[in-house]
């Protein structure tokens, strides 16, 4: 492996789709229905990360959006989008931590969004296109939400 800049913290090596799934349901009756009210839209995030090995990581960012119009489902997209990428030895675990739950997912969150924006505009809607996340204010949401949720030990 080629050595990185000295001042160069996160590497990404790849990214791939790991999976991705579209569901329409209801096509082709969702395309004919006259429907003047706007889909409910909602749309659910996850950031997670595997060792590979001593410094290399799998972090994989999953994206779920469900559209339904009253009394039906217009579209289910799940997507899961993957970088392998290697954090500098001399990092210490909280600032691994850093790296690949809010650096990572930060580099790798457009290219997932232009895989969401296809598939929904590929299966005859028009594309999806998510607002960009403050991946850091997600991951103090997520550890304060699990600092609250953990088991108190005597």
């Amino acid at each position: 492996m080629a050595e990185s800049p000295p001042n160069q913290l996160l590497v990404i090596h790849t990214q791939y789709i790991k999976d991705l799934s579209f569901e329409n349901p209801n096509a082709p009756a969702i395309f004919s229905e006259p429907n003047n009210q706007a889909p409910t839209l909602n749309i659910s995030l996850d950031v997670r990360s595997a060792q590979l090995n001593e410094h290399t990581h799998e972090v994989v960012l999953t994206l779920r959006a469900q559209a339904t119009l009253p009394e039906k489902s217009a579209f289910l997209a799940e997507l899961d989008y993957a970088g392998v990428v290697s954090v500098p030895e001399s990092a210490a675990a909280a600032e691994v931590e850093r790296l690949l739950k809010v650096e990572a997912p930060r580099y790798l969150f457009p290219f997932a969004r232009n895989v969401l924006a296809f598939a929904t505009r590929e299966g005859g809607f028009p594309p999806l296109i998510v607002n960009p996340i403050d991946f850091a204010q997600f991951h103090a949401r997520r550890n304060s939400n699990a600092a609250q949720t953990a088991p108190v030990s005597a």
